[in-house]
């Protein structure tokens, strides 16, 4: 309480300099375009088209930034509406901060675009300047591991080019000398960091898009929007309805922000966001602030902006206010300072930069921010409606984001899928059950703004929105010690603790709104001892499943898979299409195969098996007419699967069907060297190589249940799935439990198949595959049916890629030094950037860290095998190199031997 009374007396002087209910409620921008709003309601400021290929709804960051790119690249009937001006609601009030550097390549690749737009593009193209103003960035640590996590972004940076240097804390009271630097480890400085502002940079794209032929219409709101449903079924945009008119137009875009959810629910789409207060305050003049860098102090949970000579104070609260009725009429308005919320950024802002004890507030800034669950935008074609698409969900982050998230929506529109690997903004990575339970989205969208400013740790997990989709082995693996992982809503195993049960409680707010917080909450201290950098503190437990499965079994609950069936009269049609692989097989045949979109990127890799009709059906042989496949995907992408594979069906017209059964089986996985002769134990059929060969499957009997035995692995051993009806889960797991204890055999979770998989060159998709990769970059041209003439989605990119030549191509790399790799890090060769890893662990059958990255030519020739063989490699972990391997076939049985039950 001490320390309370302290900060409270040290902020004083904010509350008192015009008292908190009399301070201004102003933005610190010399010109809003508010200012130009006296006209508002006279009508709109220019006639509507009577049709545009693309509507494009709010005038906000992303609004703009969507409208101009669209019409850069070409499409010049793109009409923007915005009910009131440009930059109403959230956009107008913003921080307009931007930070080059993430936890995320594809981040620094879209700030970057967005700098370049505002910094050079927009001023080349109108002669304005679009308020851009580059005083750099500084992020305070103090701590090691907050160090730690910035020198990981500086090591990215080196890859993209982003000038960034750590500065001790003497380096940094040079750099800034207001600051306070006694209690810091250190600070990351990035000289071309800047911020925005918010009219000039909306005006300005507003008039280089209406040059290139769009149409800014303001003072128009919408007020409904036209739905047709096709012959086939499938719902599809037809017109904007507006007070002056309607609109015909087969697309529509949301970017109305906190407004989202209301222009979703006209077309009968759940947007998945919530609103929030969000604050900053402006402070009176300071002497010697100006052309201070702006700062984020992650650890005190603030952020410094430079505002002339004056600062803006603002930071992410564990308490934030939630908008709970939605005003329609809330244009450019603020809300009244909450201060007994916004006091608790006080004290790290006086004590980071000490003269703000003495200084006055000018203006509070407190207005409407939307957020989501998982602190990423909502971005795509909504899977529910063709042709609407969303731009909406920034969390705060619109105008940094908005030049790269505009551009990749506008390409998006146009191509029918972005540039970049989108799939974390996707709208399509949450399953329906989320996007419409309110529980988990405020609950999740609480925990991700609370802890926005918090270390992003390599094994941190979730503690809002659990507990929302189990599998029928969730309560015997908790009481085994399961550590479960959420994926999108459900819950999987991580690893097993063998210290005994920790189950997920109910959310707790971390102690906000009046809530008790969990006092002794095992599964909350479990995942703070692995809060670091270094190897986790359960690192020999995942050691122990890993290396039994090596050397004896382990049995793996992987029931959360996508599991759908692709059936009917064209369903052959469809395969053929959809996979790159043939499986075209007889029945009883299962392949390993990928998705494409058009430009040859990897939408997904899956496993297709080759079914017979059921008779009777059943959640393991369904009725149908025609062919039958039974495709299984990663659990946490199977929305995003479905979505596309649905996509596709409906744009062919194809007569077939696709059914999800993802609820109704379960799937268990044993795997290693004795799998066969504990399976063979409990299971009715044959498993001799010669009976039952890799990549096979058929209906056999366990304990008296029917189950779909699958000779497949994702871990480099000898192994069965088997695919099990969810009333016979639990059944079926004791059956093979018992069978396995005298031979050793032991629970693993998803900790053990990620460090297994890598270890055996598998890809995981979204870490080392991702939509902008090929299957010929990631050394997946086995699965490409490319010998045949059956034609499939993206095979003429991939023919034509293979015919000029591979200028990237994915590397595995080992080192000897063992040193923890979680992705993200620097590959060096012959002291050149060549690229950065994507996915790291360590490998514990050959004692190793493992880590693949995608590797360029600096000079821009090709990547063949040769080059890559002929260098000498260097991986950047921190500011620190290690010394690297590069390897051309997986390190660990290069030969395919354990799989086929080799030994």
């Amino acid at each position: 309480m001490a320390a309370l009374r302290r900060a409270l007396h040290r902020a004083a002087p904010w509350r008192a300099a015009r008292g908190p209910g009399t301070a201004d409620k102003n933005v610190p921008y010399g010109q809003t375009l508010r200012d130009d709003a006296g006209g508002h309601g006279a009508g709109p400021t220019r006639p509507l088209p009577p049709a545009a290929a693309v509507v494009v709804v709010g005038g906000g960051s992303l609004g703009c930034h969507t409208a101009y790119h669209l019409a850069k690249m070409g499409v010049s009937d793109v009409v923007l509406l915005e009910r009131h001006r440009l930059t109403a609601g959230t956009t107008w009030h913003t921080a307009g901060l931007l930070w080059q550097l993430r936890p995320s390549d594809v981040e620094v690749e879209l700030l970057a675009h967005t700098r370049r737009v505002v910094s050079q593009e927009l001023p080349e193209e109108t002669g304005l300047h679009a308020g851009w103003v580059q005083n750099g960035g500084l992020f305070i640590a103090s701590s090691k591991q907050r160090l730690d996590e910035y020198k990981r972004l500086m090591s990215l940076g080196k890859v993209y080019g982003v000038e960034s240097y750590v500065l001790s804390p003497s380096e940094t009271k040079d750099l800034y000398p207001l600051m306070n630097v006694d209690d810091l480890y250190g600070t990351l400085y990035v000289p071309k960091d800047g911020t925005m502002d918010p009219a000039g940079t909306c005006s300005t794209l507003a008039r280089a898009a209406t040059a290139r032929g769009a149409t800014i219409i303001e003072n128009c709101p919408v007020t409904g929007i036209q739905v047709k449903v096709d012959d086939m079924g499938v719902k599809r945009v037809s017109a904007v309805e507006t007070p002056h008119g309607t609109i015909q137009t087969p697309c529509v875009v949301n970017c109305a922000g906190v407004w989202a959810p209301t222009l979703g629910r006209m077309v009968g789409v759940h947007v998945p966001l919530v609103a929030m207060h969000h604050a900053y305050v402006v402070t009176e003049r300071i002497e010697g602030i100006q052309n201070m860098p702006n700062v984020r102090d992650h650890d005190a949970s603030v952020y410094l902006r430079l505002q002339g000579d004056a600062l803006s104070v603002g930071g992410y609260e564990s308490n934030p206010i939630f908008w709970e009725e939605v005003s329609e009429k809330f244009a450019f308005g603020l809300f009244d300072l909450d201060w007994d919320v916004f006091m608790q950024h006080i004290e790290g802002a006086v004590n980071r930069v000490p003269v703000l004890e003495k200084t006055g507030i000018k203006s509070t800034v407190c207005g409407p921010e939307s957020f989501t669950a998982d602190h990423k935008p909502l971005m795509g074609e909504a899977p529910e409606v063709r042709g609407f698409f969303l731009g909406c969900g920034f969390n705060s982050a619109g105008m940094m984001l908005g030049g790269g998230c505009g551009r990749e929506l506008a390409h998006w529109i146009i191509h029918g899928r972005p540039e970049k690997d989108m799939y974390g903004y996707d709208i399509r990575r949450f399953p329906h059950s989320l996007t419409d339970n309110n529980r988990w989205l405020r609950e999740r969208s609480h925990e991700s703004y609370a802890k926005n400013y918090s270390v992003v740790f390599p094994y941190d997990e979730p503690l809002a929105g659990r507990n929302m989709r189990k599998d029928p082995l969730h309560e015997e693996l908790l009481q085994q010690g399961c550590v479960f992982q959420e994926r999108h809503g459900w819950e999987r195993p991580g690893w097993f603790n063998p210290k005994g049960a920790a189950p997920v409680l109910d959310y707790d707010y971390y102690g906000a709104y009046k809530r008790q917080r969990h006092s002794n909450y095992t599964y909350n201290e479990l995942l703070g001892a692995e809060y670091t950098f270094d190897f986790p503190s359960h690192h020999h437990v995942i050691k122990n499943e890993c290396l039994t499965c090596r050397n004896a079994l382990a049995l793996f609950d992987m029931s959360y898979f996508g599991k759908f069936y692709l059936v009917g009269p064209e369903a052959t049609k469809a395969a053929n299409w959809l996979f790159t692989a043939d499986v075209c097989k007889a029945p009883g045949s299962t392949v390993y195969t990928c998705m494409l979109n058009r430009r040859g990127g990897v939408e997904s890799d899956l496993t297709v098996s080759r079914i017979s009709p059921g008779n009777p059906a059943s959640p393991l042989a369904p009725a149908f007419q025609g062919d039958g496949y039974y495709l299984a995907v990663g659990g946490a992408v199977a929305q995003h699967n479905w979505s596309h594979i649905s996509t596709v069906l409906q744009d062919l017209k194809l007569q077939c069907s696709l059914l999800d059964c993802s609820e109704e089986l379960g799937m268990l996985s044993l795997q290693g060297p004795l799998s066969r002769t504990v399976l063979q134990d409990v299971l009715d059929t044959d498993l001799s190589n010669e009976a039952f060969p890799f990549s096979t499957h058929k209906l056999a009997k366990v304990a008296g249940c029917t189950v779909r035995a699958m000779r497949l692995s994702f871990v480099g051993e000898m192994g069965w799935e088997l695919h099990v009806p969810r009333a016979d889960c639990v059944r079926v797991y004791q059956a093979v439990m018992k069978a396995g204890a005298r031979h050793g055999i032991a629970n693993a979770g998803y900790r053990a198949i990620d460090s297994l998989s890598i270890e055996k060159g598998y890809r995981h998709w979204h870490a080392d595959l991702r939509p902008d990769d090929t299957p010929l970059e990631a050394g997946l041209a086995f699965t490409c049916k490319l010998k045949s003439d059956i034609p499939f989605l993206g095979r003429e990119a991939v023919e034509a890629q293979k015919a000029a030549g591979l200028t990237r191509r994915l590397v595995c790399f080992t080192t000897d030094e063992k040193v923890p790799m979680f992705g993200l890090e620097a590959v060096w060769r012959d002291g050149q950037v060549v690229g950065h890893i994507r996915r790291a662990d360590f490998g514990f059958a050959i004692n190793k860290t493992i880590a693949y990255g995608y590797i360029r030519d600096p000079a821009g020739g090709a990547v063949s095998l040769d080059f890559v063989k002929s260098g000498s490699y260097e991986l950047e972990r921190m500011g620190v190199t290690y010394p690297a391997r590069a390897h051309t076939k997986s390190p660990f049985d290069p030969d395919n031997k354990r799989v086929r039950g080799i030994y």
